[in-house]
């Protein structure tokens, strides 16, 4: 406004041809102020740099990254052949102690997560060593663990006081914020599938961790008491469920597989998973472990299932059985053969199908659990 009034009141005392000189150069430099520079126009680099300058970024960059048509994770399927990393497990054995190390794991990073330690984008995974005679002292942290034994006996993992004596197959939960500990009493090594929520943890910025000011945590009940208490089909009288996971701490193998058995024989096969069963919190109906949701699988001799996906990524180990698992579609699909004790990684939203040369036992934690809690969870069934 106030140089359109310049501009009229200029133009009504415009000086003429034999007006002074000075006022004449007084006047058009004035003029020349009030012109638009053409340098000074709205730019994108000049936008830019006033954008980044405010503290600001501009979501049309990014729009079609963050709000893609489907998901595109970073991970990649990939297998750990077990074959292969079992040396290197024990040669880690032989280099560094449980009590350096805190907890001697060689985790399983996925080759699309470099430098990210993690098995997909959402599931940490690695393969812990307990040798005979060690301990591996108490501490607990918030982010929620599981373990799923590979190989050894006579090993125990303490929750909350109760020691959960460890046979391969068998599935232990490590609640959020429980003190834990480890012990091989046996006289051969012991490796097992750790699987935290780390990833999720550490995002939310709620990851806090704390050792026992003793090296062991006093013994609270004798082995297999959670197990008797809870895992019956029974409660005792006045118990009240509280958060967290479930109060069940050892899921032991034979009963897992007793019940893959009898419905293998008595109920029809899921054509995308044969036959699959939740491991649960019988307090609840819920998944034993609140952000991690965890299966066991058979497949029989010569069964191959149908394409399946869902947005849940998911780490596998093979319990028993060999056979081929094809992750991925099109020119992506990957394939890889499979033999006890190899460990595979599924992205989110990747298509699975596998063909079991022997029958297959395979078991599986995935964040299938989050997904549910949050609505976003999907499948595709071919």
């Amino acid at each position: 406004m106030r140089a359109l009034i310049i501009r009229r009141a200029v133009a009504a005392n415009r000086p003429g041809p034999y007006a002074p000189a000075r006022l004449r150069g007084l006047l058009h430099s004035l003029l020349m102020t009030l012109a638009p520079d053409p340098s000074a126009a709205p730019t994108e680099d000049r936008l830019l740099q006033r954008v980044h300058a405010a503290g600001l970024v501009p979501l049309w960059d990014f729009f079609k990254e963050w709000f893609a048509a489907e998901p595109r994770p970073a991970a990649i399927p990939n297998l750990w052949r077990y074959a292969d990393v079992r040396p290197v497990v024990m040669e880690a054995g032989a280099a560094i102690s449980a009590a350096d190390a805190e907890r001697r794991v060689l985790v399983l990073e996925n080759p699309g997560l470099e430098g990210r330690h993690l098995a997909t984008d959402a599931l940490y995974a690695g393969l812990q060593l307990i040798l005979p005679g060690e301990f591996a002292r108490t501490h607990r942290h918030t982010a929620a663990a599981l373990r799923f034994i590979v190989e050894g006996n006579d090993t125990y993992t303490a929750v909350a006081g109760e020691r959960c004596y460890m046979r391969p197959g068998d599935f232990i939960v490590t609640p959020s914020w429980t003190w834990h500990e480890h012990r091989n009493e046996g006289t051969s090594p012991t490796v097992w599938l750790d699987v935290l929520d780390v990833p999720l943890i550490r995002f939310l910025g709620a990851g806090f961790s704390e050792h026992y000011p003793e090296p062991t945590f006093p013994a609270t009940a004798p082995p297999g008491d959670s197990q008797l208490r809870y895992g019956r089909n029974l409660l005792p009288v006045g118990y009240r469920r509280g958060a967290g996971a479930s109060p069940v701490f050892a899921y032991p193998f034979d009963y897992a597989y007793e019940a893959l058995e009898h419905l293998r024989a008595h109920s029809d096969w899921d054509a995308c998973h044969a036959v699959k069963m939740e491991y649960i919190d019988p307090t609840t109906g819920g998944p034993a472990i609140p952000t991690i949701s965890t299966f066991l699988q058979l497949l029989p001799r010569g069964f191959a299932t149908a394409a399946y996906r869902t947005t849940a990524s998911s780490v596998v180990t093979v319990v028993r059985g060999r056979g081929r698992v094809t992750i991925g579609t099109d020119a992506a699909a990957r394939s890889f053969d499979y033999e006890p004790k190899d460990i595979w990684a599924v992205p989110s939203w990747q298509t699975v199908s596998i063909a079991a040369e022997d029958e297959s036992v395979l078991f599986s934690a995935s964040d299938e659990a989050v997904h549910r809690k949050l609505g976003v969870w999907r499948e595709q069934r071919s």
